[in-house]
């Protein structure tokens, strides 16, 4: 696919927050990371505002097993209390992504050069990523490097398809829906043979609007051009 990367995922442990766990103070992680943790990685990797990233598939590489630790969370009121969170552990995944301009910012339209921002993607992943990479949540640190999807073997290759039921697919923000709306969005998951590919979020049809909010702009003062980035990293 056009303007695509394909990268290895791991680390020792990750929590991909079910919310409906964070009510009562504790956390369990979903089984399999959901688009917008993915999402929010590859931005780690290389992000601009130009562009919205794309999670087209995620391949489950290791056995799905979980492991649960009492911690002491800080309270809003002050102190600590007691709570038991569940991680995933020892997670390996695949991961193929792509980006497409986003159309909702024509301010950034002087910013769209696919050939650049691409090689600069590709560059950064080799690298390790422009920032730390999260499992989840920021004490389960990751490690991502450049791979090939479909190469190696992973635990479920043989197994036809798992269901996981109804789960967090991602937020869409103001700067990515054409009314300026933040949507949490939501959909059933399906493994096949180890890999879950993922709808875009405009096919998500169970959506839940979190209001409106304003979009940030981006200019010279407070954003690096494609070319003269392009410049650092191969010059």
């Amino acid at each position: 696919m056009r303007n695509q990367i394909e990268f290895e995922l791991y680390g020792k442990y990750a929590l991909f927050t079910d919310p409906l766990t964070k009510l009562g103070g504790e956390k369990l992680s979903y089984q399999v990371p959901t688009y917008q943790a993915l999402k929010g990685i590859v931005e780690s990797i290389y992000w601009k505002p130009t562009l919205t990233w794309y999670i087209d598939k995620v391949r489950v590489m290791n056995v799905i097993q979980t492991e649960s630790k009492g911690m002491r969370p800080i309270e809003y009121n002050g102190g600590n209390t007691l709570a038991y969170y569940t991680y995933l552990k020892d997670v390996r995944y695949r991961v193929l992504a792509h980006f497409e301009f986003n159309p909702h910012r024509e301010d950034l339209a002087h910013d769209r050069n696919e050939h650049k921002h691409h090689n600069i993607s590709k560059r950064a992943l080799a690298a390790g990523g422009r920032r730390d990479i999260f499992l989840g949540v920021r004490e389960c640190q990751g490690y991502v490097e450049p791979c090939s999807f479909y190469e190696d073997k992973g635990f479920y290759d043989d197994v036809p398809e798992v269901h996981f039921g109804m789960m967090l697919h991602g937020i869409s923000y103001p700067d990515e829906t054409p009314t300026g709306e933040q949507l949490t969005r939501l959909w059933p998951v399906t493994m096949k043979k180890g890999i879950i590919s993922f709808i875009p979020p405009e096919q998500c049809t169970i959506t839940r609007s979190m209001g409106t909010g304003a979009i940030k702009p981006f200019g010279p003062g407070n954003m690096q051009g494609v070319d003269e980035l392009y410049e650092e990293y191969f010059s």
